[in-house]
């Protein structure tokens, strides 16, 4: 199937403790760049006010924006991110391990999230991947693969010749 929207290769990862911050984030992101709304952890009212308002801001910067989780938050998502695969629209999964990565490539996944290639704050004391470990995990993978974990541009573009297809932060759009 043919997918309605372009798949970014850059990233933001949403979540509970940039507060305020979100809103610089989305701002610095590149046009056509990529969302995923997790906030997790919000009273699901509070969780659709705030996808909501996200969802204006995407718009207007031409974002694409998944929503992560299974509850629907608005009609606006472009996309799902680790749930079961949407009829239309981007659909992403997550793998920290080879064997996740196969099956999210057979599940249909038009990108797969893989983590954390280095240390990062969202996961304190997580064993990164690192260089090697994450090249390994993603060869011969026929799906785009977007790195996440302690990346920032200047990570990210160490990674190029080993072939994942963009990267994605939290704290690399909030610094």
């Amino acid at each position: 199937m043919r997918r309605r929207y372009p798949l970014p290769q850059l990233w933001l990862m949403t979540d509970e403790r940039m507060g305020e911050k979100l809103w610089l984030a989305l701002e610095r992101l590149p046009p056509g760049s990529g969302v995923v709304f997790r906030h997790y952890s919000l009273p699901l009212a509070e969780r659709r006010a705030l996808f909501g308002r996200v969802t204006r801001v995407a718009r207007r910067r031409r974002l694409v924006l998944l929503r992560a989780g299974s509850t629907p938050l608005g009609r606006d998502e472009t996309g799902t991110h680790g749930t079961n695969r949407r009829r239309q629209g981007l659909h992403t999964r997550s793998a920290h391990s080879r064997r996740e990565a196969v099956a999210a490539q057979r599940a249909g996944a038009d990108a797969i999230f893989v983590s954390p290639v280095f240390a990062t704050r969202s996961h304190p004391g997580a064993s990164a991947l690192g260089r090697a470990r994450f090249g390994l995990l993603v060869r011969n993978l026929d799906v785009p693969v977007i790195a996440l974990g302690g990346l920032d541009a200047r990570r990210a573009a160490g990674l190029w010749q080993i072939g994942p297809y963009g990267w994605a932060a939290i704290d690399a759009w909030t610094a």
